[in-house]
C-alpha cells in the first residue's frame, strides 16, 4: 500500500495541489457564512459555485471557461466540485444538515491545516473514490497503483505524454480508429486524479488536446510527498 509522508502546513508544495487549494478556499467561505446552501437535490446552490468558479482558480476549469458555454452553472457544471463534494462528506469532514452544508467537528479541525488536509484527503481521493463515474464507456483497465507511481516517477520526471504512458504499461494501441479507451480510462481513472491531487502537472500542447497527446510532469508536492522504490534509480541517473 501506497503510503503518504506528512507535509507540513507551510510546506509551500501544498500550492500545487487542486483539491487542498479548493478545499481551503471551501473552508473560508464556511468561516464568513457559517454554511453552504444546498439544493432539494443536495447539489451546492448556484451562487457558491460561482464563487467557486471564480475563487477555486481550478486549471482547465477557469471562471472564464466554465462560462463558456453556460449562462449560470450548477455543481455538475463544474465538474471538479462534484468530486471535492463528495470527498468532503465521504471522509465526514462536512456534512449535511436542514438544507445546508456544514463542516463536522473532523472538519473543524482541519481549518487552517492544508499539510493535514491533504493528509486526509489525497489516500482516499486516490485509492478509494470512483473516478469511472463518468466515463463514457464500459471498459475497465487494472489499476495496480504502486506500478503506476513507480512508473510514473521516473517516465514523468522531465514530462511525458499520455501515450507514452499507455504504451509503458500496456502496449501500443493496435486499434485503427481514434478513440482509445484504455487509454481514456488510464487518464480518467490515474493521470487526472494525480493531477486534480496535485501531484502531477499536466499541459496542454494545443486548445484541445486528446489525452494521448497531453504532457504529464511530476510537482514538487509529488518529492515531498511520496517515497518510492524507483527514487534510487533517478538518483543512480542523477549521478551519471
Amino acid at each position: 500500500m501506497i503510503e503518504f509522508l506528512e507535509i507540513s502546513d507551510e510546506d509551500p508544495a501544498l500550492f500545487h495541489s487542486p483539491m487542498v487549494r479548493a478545499i481551503e478556499r471551501t473552508f473560508a467561505y464556511i468561516g464568513e457564512h457559517g454554511s453552504i446552501g444546498l439544493t432539494p437535490l443536495k447539489a451546492f446552490k448556484r451562487n457558491f459555485v460561482h464563487w467557486a468558479a471564480a475563487e477555486f482558480n481550478w486549471p482547465y476549469y477557469s471562471h472564464e471557461e466554465l462560462f463558456r458555454f453556460n449562462k449560470v452553472l450548477n455543481e455538475i457544471d463544474f465538474f471538479p466540485l462534484i468530486y471535492l463534494h463528495d470527498v468532503l462528506v465521504a471522509l465526514k469532514i462536512g456534512r449535511h444538515y436542514k438544507g445546508k452544508f456544514v463542516l463536522t467537528k473532523a472538519g473543524e479541525s482541519l481549518i487552517d491545516h492544508p499539510g493535514k488536509k491533504f493528509g486526509v484527503v489525497a489516500p482516499f481521493f486516490l485509492f478509494h473514490m470512483d473516478h469511472r463515474l463518468w466515463a463514457r464507456d464500459e471498459e475497465q483497465i487494472e489499476i495496480n497503483w504502486d506500478i503506476f507511481l513507480n512508473v510514473l516517477n521516473v517516465e514523468a520526471q522531465n514530462g511525458v505524454a499520455g501515450a507514452d504512458i499507455r504504451q509503458i504499461i500496456y502496449g501500443v494501441c493496435k486499434q485503427d480508429n481514434t478513440y482509445d479507451p484504455i487509454m481514456s480510462n488510464l487518464y480518467i481513472e490515474v493521470l487526472r486524479p494525480l493531477c486534480w491531487i496535485g501531484l502531477l502537472n499536466e499541459h496542454h500542447p494545443n486548445n484541445f488536446p486528446s489525452s494521448a497527446e497531453r504532457v504529464f510532469t511530476k510537482t514538487a508536492l509529488w518529492r515531498t510527498a511520496l517515497r518510492l522504490s524507483t527514487d534510487h534509480e533517478l538518483r543512480n541517473a542523477a549521478l551519471h
